[in-house]
Order: C-alpha cells, then sequence, then structure tokens
C-alpha cells in the first residue's frame, strides 16, 4: 500500500517527499533516485520535521515501531495512519494525547489515480488538518469521512481488502474462460477487459448496480443463465457478506 500511495502522489504532482524503510526494494531504489526522493532506514536519520507524517506500516509491525515516531507528532507534524485495526487511543499512547491523528484507509488503484479512501480524524485534528489530509489523498482518487472509527474497518472489508476479491474474480473469469475453450492468453485478455471496462462503467454512470446488471440481462437470455446460479438461494451475495464480515473482524483482531 506505502507503493501504492508513493506512485499516487507522484503521479499527483506531490513534492518534497520523505520515505522511510529499513529495507528499500530495488525498485523504491531506483524510483527514490530518479525521483529525488530522500530516502532513510529510520525516522531518526529524517532531516527538519515533517508537517505530514503518513504511517503505511502493517499493524503488528506498527505496535513495536510507533514509538520511533513519537517525536514527528510531538514536533507538530499531522499523523495520518493506514493501519488497519489500529485505533486512535493506542495511538496516542505512543504519540501523545495531543496528538493530531487520522485514520485513513486507502486502496491500491490509487496508485493509478482510481482509488477511494475512508478518513476518520481523532478530536484533536483541527479544520485546516482535515483539509490538507483530503487534499494529500485526493490525488489517490475520492475520499470520504466517517463518523464513528469503527466504521474504518468496514471500509476495509469494503474498499480497502476489496481489490484483491476484483482481482480474485477475474483469475475465475480466466480459469472459465479456458474451461470453455479459450487460450489462457485470450482468457486472460477478455477477462482483465471485461472486469476493467465493468469498472469503467461503473464509475461514469451513476446508474445503481443493480440496475447495469439488470440492463445487461434479457430474460431467458445468455446472461440470465450464468446470474441464475450466481444468485441461486443468494449464494453470491451471501458469500461476499461473509467474506466482508471475516476482513472486518480480522481487522479488530490485529488492533
Amino acid at each position: 500500500m506505502g507503493s501504492a500511495l508513493l506512485k499516487g502522489w507522484l503521479a499527483g504532482g506531490v513534492k518534497a517527499i520523505t520515505v522511510v524503510e529499513p529495507k528499500p526494494s530495488a525498485d523504491l531504489t531506483k524510483l527514490a533516485k530518479a525521483k529525488k526522493i530522500a530516502l532513510f532506514a529510520a525516522p531518526s536519520q529524517v532531516r527538519g520535521k515533517p508537517s505530514v507524517c503518513v504511517v503505511a506500516i502493517k499493524p503488528q509491525i506498527l505496535k513495536g515501531e510507533a514509538p520511533t515516531l513519537a517525536e514527528f507528532a510531538k514536533a507538530g507534524a499531522l499523523m495520518i495512519s493506514i493501519a488497519a485495526g489500529t485505533s486512535v487511543a493506542s495511538m496516542m499512547q505512543a504519540w501523545g494525547k495531543k496528538a493530531r491523528i487520522i485514520r485513513a484507509m486507502p486502496n491500491t488503484p490509487g496508485s493509478v489515480g482510481a482509488g477511494i479512501t475512508g478518513l476518520y480524524p481523532a478530536k484533536t485534528v483541527t479544520a485546516a488538518d482535515r483539509k490538507r489530509a483530503v487534499a494529500l489523498l485526493s490525488v489517490l482518487g475520492q475520499t470520504e469521512w466517517l463518523a464513528r472509527e469503527k466504521l474504518i474497518d468496514s471500509v476495509t472489508a469494503v474498499s480497502g481488502s476489496g481489490p484483491a476479491y476484483l482481482f480474485l474474480f477475474a483469475e475465475a473469469l480466466t480459469e472459465a474462460g479456458i474451461a470453455e475453450g479459450l487460450t489462457r492468453k485470450q482468457a486472460e485478455i477478455f477477462a482483465r477487459a471485461t472486469v476493467s471496462g465493468a469498472g469503467a462503467l461503473l464509475a461514469a454512470d451513476k446508474t445503481p448496480a443493480g440496475k447495469l446488471r439488470e440492463n445487461v440481462t434479457s430474460p431467458g437470455g445468455t446472461t440470465a443463465a450464468a446470474l441464475a446460479v450466481f444468485m441461486a438461494d443468494d449464494a453470491l451475495l451471501n458469500l461476499v457478506k461473509r467474506a466482508a464480515h471475516a476482513c472486518a473482524r480480522r481487522a479488530e483482531e490485529l488492533g
């Protein structure tokens, strides 16, 4: 997710970026050199006082590393955390009760400007902080403020992890195409184009998804035959609900 954020910011023209990564990949090192990004192995090496600190660390790692970022928070940086399941209260234990913290849940399509980010502000966050967070994250796509912190877990279940669900469906559609006689290459071409094209249509046409589905489905036709399998006993609906619930519960456990 950190890489997706970085690519989105670079594409969106965000400047003066500093990256802290103890074990940078070859791609990150090359990108930092090409884009003149300051790259450090530890927070203590960062020069100056950043105005915003985006914490793109897995929740299991953040528990141990949070204290190393305390100086940024105490120096006045707006702290934006994308760690799933890590509450504002737990971060304030490491960064102080006055720390200005915003929890964010972006998703990987932000790397191409097609993402969406759910945001929840701590009570210490100012209107200017909210505006700055939106300016920073809107280069990745849409932003949406949440009224309750718990809803961050819901966003994680729908959009944060959601791209993986669609990628899995594209994989399944590819295999289905192969089973019906297409070559693997052809099946991948048709599956990818179908999933990405349907997503583009959803973005361009504000008609409810259910209505778009109905528009493509002729009574007694080929699409109806396929949907009858997906929708039998609400099989697909219940499966997606179970998957999203498992994701949200895991986010809670990580916290």
